[in-house]
């Protein structure tokens, strides 16, 4: 059987067959308020607990609001960074115009086994129209130093062109022998699993957060709909965020809504 990363969550660990495969990138897509952030949380606490080294990549919380955050569900996230088990670095891609060249120096500097990017939304709608387009560009031949408006070739479909991007960032994350989940926005009622409707085929795993409602009760679902090298569970999982954060509800606690 294939070594496992444990996500924190019993439940979904065991729904999995142990936790996700070593070296899995995973994609967790949800809507606002489904609770990303915190099971990204989860996910490097329960590494550090292990003394497994991780790295949290965010493009909208910095360090302050990320520890802020675990508080409220008393996740000791400040505790692994001062020990030095976890780094939080905040990347904004609408200054910055080499993000994925400071996503590998960080992954590079910091060695870690895991990795969270929240959120690949943000990625993919910005990082890719500027490094990875000189990449692309520099592959064909083509001129750098264009404009960001002229970069996309015209003979290119911007689905073709952000599928292209988005398979350079997800290989470069592949080429960093890590585990790493990777987050998207997704709107409700969405057709696709992601918000750009393409990594979720490039990813290892794809994990859907997302709310359901019977009657007057609404309440949080989770699903694998994809895993690679595993074995595992196809149905819903129902769970709330709790004061220690995400809990896995049982079938009785969900009749009970």
């Amino acid at each position: 059987m294939a070594d496992r990363c444990d996500t924190g969550i019993v439940e979904l660990d065991t729904a999995m067959a142990g936790g996700i495969p070593k070296g899995n990138l995973v994609l967790l897509s949800g809507g606002a308020g489904t609770g990303k952030s915190t099971f990204c949380l989860h996910f490097l606490i329960s590494g550090a607990k292990k003394g497994e080294r991780g790295i949290y990549i965010s493009t909208e919380q910095n360090q302050a609001e990320l520890i802020k955050q675990a508080d409220c569900y008393s996740l000791p996230l400040k505790e692994f960074i001062d020990s030095g088990s976890i780094k939080v670095v905040m990347i904004d891609v609408l200054k910055d115009d080499t993000v994925v060249d400071k996503l590998r120096k960080e992954v590079s500097d910091f060695s870690p086994s895991r990795l969270v990017i929240d959120s690949l939304s943000t990625f993919s709608e910005f990082a890719s129209t500027i490094d990875f387009a000189r990449d692309l560009l520099l592959r064909r031949g083509g001129v750098a130093t264009r404009t960001v408006d002229q970069v996309p070739p015209q003979r290119l479909s911007e689905r073709t062109f952000t599928k292209r991007m988005l398979g350079m960032l997800i290989s470069t994350i592949q080429s960093m022998n890590v585990t790493a989940v990777l987050t998207s926005e997704l709107p409700e009622k969405a057709e696709s699993l992601s918000s750009d409707g393409i990594s979720e085929f490039l990813c290892d795993g794809v994990i859907l957060l997302y709310f359901f409602g019977v009657g007057e009760s609404e309440f949080r679902n989770l699903q694998i709909r994809k895993m690679r090298y595993t074995n595992h569970e196809r149905k819903a999982i129902s769970y709330n965020l709790t004061s220690t954060g995400i809990k896995v509800m049982s079938d009785e606690e969900v009749l009970k809504l």
